[in-house]
């Protein structure tokens, strides 16, 4: 027989190894679910804003404090309500 496992132990697997790498792969998914939630919310919003302006306007234009940021954003929402439904 080609391929088989003759002379080979067999594999074993422990419970105590799997448990923390499945606390690990648990603990990695939830971290993505909160970085999606967060990021579909808007709370990123304001660091995406803050990274855009250093990367394109120079250190003449200071960037909107997060006061202003969010009222121009609500502002702008109520002006254009594109798809949402309120």
């Amino acid at each position: 027989m080609t391929g088989s496992t003759a002379g080979r132990p067999a594999r074993t697997i422990t419970v105590r190894a799997g448990v923390p790498a499945a606390f690990g792969l648990l603990k990695r998914g939830c971290r993505g679910i909160a970085w999606y939630m967060q990021d579909l919310m808007g709370d990123n919003s304001y660091r995406n804003y803050l990274e855009h302006h250093r990367s394109n306007h120079g250190p003449e234009y200071p960037p909107l404090s997060e006061r202003q940021f969010w009222r121009q954003r609500m502002d702008d929402q109520n002006r254009n309500p594109g798809a949402r439904c309120c």
